[in-house]
């Protein structure tokens, strides 16, 4: 039995974010009698970070991997109840006059579907209320036949919590928690004070332990009330502002860029306080009423790793399994998950634990059209095929260089585990600001994770005695104290890390090369961050990678058994020019009129993005010159003929080319080899 699991919204990547409805961290994932084969997120493909368009290119995929067309799936699970996408299709009619005929769920997501594939699946849709589909991706992936389950999100399907029980296949509600007592909103509100939006709460939990959560720890019990039997009030909004305003803190709230106070780092570690409080106050009363000693964490607030190991450490359960795309990305597993289960007759085996995510795109094993995909980039590398790939990039990282690293299929999830990662030497605490000013041009704060030798935990880290892997790299554990100089650039100021643990069943290259490594150093550990820079999802393909690569400051490239060496540091004028450029799908050009500062008309040449704010840059100013280079591109000339179709010479040409390179940096256009 094939169930496609599918979570998106209605929108295609160049209609304007307002169309249709909106449901961040598209994805799509094929389940075979119960067994997840192909599962990516849609940003990956379309290269927009958190996309809420329809994951019509992840579909694609998991279909293509498995040989499959739409017509040989049995069900396709939906990531939401059916009364809530009946709510979403009534206000798509009311508001678009040229849609005939009232919708439902199954008329409205049949013809997306339609659409996108050319066929009516609306009689295999199933729909999966959206807080079990969380429940199900970290229940039956965990390798236990019992277990309390915990689900927290912002929202979703009108609630934001919910408490279960699972024994064998069926899951039984415990507690719900409604709209009013979003932890993972409450959370998004306050950082905005911090000079964040959605999507940047993994940012101020790495903040959190630069400051004191004492200094705000009264104000914080303002927002909260503990009540019994594991519930809780928050407070409103509104209040929450204002009791921040009468504090003072407001006006000294930071704006993207600016330096943080300590003001703002009390801030946010007395944020991570209570959202540990709150989370810990529900795990408490739900663990003392069912004596479950297992517990299953989904849902966006569980991928706040630092309240993961919270959890751990507080010994309320033998046993804790987070669903490692704990976000909405991962209920689209949850969701053909349940729909499997629920639908078999007898009742289908749960399969064995989760070992891995590598469900996403493979680079293949075959060598020589890897080397084929690499020389289109003959511009700009130098490759070589390397005999002992591990051992000659452990010696380079040993000696302090910073490479990217591509094997086998890309991870599921917002985690690099190892195949499509950014590694280095994980002792030199300098490895922090290098890694950050050459690749993340992100803030000076953040912390990087170690990979370590599953086999090596406990020399290095602070691990309940039952606990012998975290193989997705979603705890925050204790560094021993003795260890902490000697891992540098991988323990945070708390003196803490992320840790993953590599094994050699998991991911024998990636534990190969960390073996390596140990050998040269006497250090089974590498520093682990994700292959990409700030503004795109972490690299799917070759081409991903290798621009990447040559958009920052990567010392070498690793991609199967090849080893890439940039040609100058920068990608010259003449190289440059041998490129394909374009306008990705999510992108258009923009030509209108609006008044100078001195209120003079003049016109005005932008890209415009379709996606929300909160998915991309949406407004760029580009040189007309530029833009006439754009408006003539065709998928097939190259820069250097676009240039002079458009009459571009002289001053113009090398400032033109200036602005294509930092464009090509910021991924708001796509620049690629002219097929041969």
């Amino acid at each position: 039995m094939f169930v496609l699991g599918v979570h998106g919204g209605s929108k295609r990547e160049d209609e304007d974010h307002r169309a249709g409805f909106a449901m961040h961290d598209s994805a799509a994932v094929l389940v075979r009698d119960g067994q997840v084969v192909s599962a990516i997120e849609e940003e990956r493909l379309s290269r927009i970070k958190h996309t809420n368009c329809f994951p019509a290119r992840a579909i694609r995929y998991c279909l293509g991997e498995n040989g499959l067309s739409l017509a040989d799936v049995d069900r396709i699970a939906i990531n939401s109840a059916e009364h809530m996408v009946d709510v979403v299709a009534k206000r798509v009619f009311l508001a678009n006059p040229n849609v005939k005929g009232q919708l439902d769920a199954r008329r409205f997501l049949g013809s997306l579907f339609e659409r996108e594939f050319g066929d009516d699946v609306s009689h295999k849709l199933r729909f999966c209320r959206h807080h079990f589909a969380h429940a199900w991706s970290a229940y039956a992936p965990s390798g236990y036949d019992h277990s309390l389950i915990l689900v927290l999100d912002g929202d979703g399907d009108n609630l934001s919590g919910l408490v279960l029980e699972a024994r064998g296949d069926r899951l039984t509600r415990l507690g719900e928690y409604g709209l009013e007592q979003s932890i993972g909103n409450f959370y998004t509100d306050v950082i905005s004070l911090l000079g964040y939006k959605r999507f940047d709460e993994y940012k101020v939990m790495g903040l959190a332990p630069y400051g004191n959560p004492e200094t705000y720890r009264r104000l914080f019990e303002k927002f909260y009330r503990l009540l019994p039997a594991g519930n809780y009030e928050l407070a409103d909004a509104d209040m929450v502002f204002m009791r921040f305003m009468e504090a003072g803190i407001v006006d000294q709230a930071r704006r993207k860029g600016e330096p943080f106070t300590q003001v703002h780092k009390d801030v946010a570690a007395a944020l991570q306080a209570t959202l540990e409080k709150l989370v810990l106050h529900i795990l408490q009363h739900y663990q003392s009423q069912t004596k479950h000693k297992n517990l299953c964490f989904a849902g966006g607030v569980a991928h706040n790793c630092t309240l993961n190991g919270k959890i751990l450490y507080s010994g309320l359960f033998s046993r804790m399994f987070v669903q490692p795309a704990a976000h909405d990305a991962g209920g689209a597993m949850g969701s053909a998950l349940s729909v499997f289960y629920e639908e078999q007759e007898p009742p289908a085996r749960r399969p064995p634990k989760l070992e891995h995510l590598f469900y996403g795109t493979d680079i293949g094993d075959d060598a020589e059209a890897i080397g084929r995909r690499l020389g289109r980039w003959g511009e700009f590398v130098s490759f070589e095929r390397v005999d002992n790939v591990a051992e000659r990039t452990a010696h380079l990282i040993a000696d302090g260089s910073v490479v990217g690293w591509v094997q086998g299929r890309s991870e599921f999830g917002p985690r690099a585990l190892g195949n499509r990662s950014i590694l280095a030497d994980p002792r030199p605490a300098e490895n922090k600001s290098l890694i950050n000013q050459m690749v993340k041009k992100r803030e000076a704060y953040r912390p990087f994770a170690p990979s370590v030798l599953e086999e090596h935990l406990h020399e290095y880290f602070d691990v309940p005695a039952n606990r012998a892997e975290f193989p997705f790299m979603i705890f925050v554990l204790n560094v021993q104290e003795h260890m902490r100089e000697t891992l540098g650039a991988v323990t945070h100021v708390d003196g803490t890390a992320r840790v993953q643990t590599v094994s050699q069943r998991g991911n024998p290259k990636y534990w190969e090369l960390i073996n390596e490594f140990r050998k040269l150093t006497g250090v089974p550990i590498l520093l682990n961050t994700s292959f990409n820079n700030n503004a795109e999802p972490i690299v799917d393909s070759i081409d991903d990678a290798v621009v990447c690569y040559l958009t920052t400051g990567l010392h070498y490239l690793v991609v199967g058994d090849y080893l890439a060496v940039k040609k100058e540091a920068a990608p010259s004028p003449e190289a440059l020019q041998t490129l394909v450029p374009k306008a990705p799908r999510s992108r258009r050009l923009v030509k209108r009129e609006a008044l100078g500062e001195a209120g003079e008309p003049q016109t005005v040449y932008e890209i415009e993005g379709t996606m929300s704010h909160f998915f991309g840059r949406t407004v760029v100013e580009i040189l007309p010159e530029t833009f006439r280079v754009l408006m003539e591109a065709d998928g097939e000339a190259t820069l250097a003929r676009l240039l002079r179709r458009a009459g571009i010479d002289g001053e113009a040409r090398p400032r033109v080319l200036r602005e294509f390179e930092s464009l090509w940096a910021e991924r708001i256009v796509v620049l690629r080899p002219e097929e041969a």
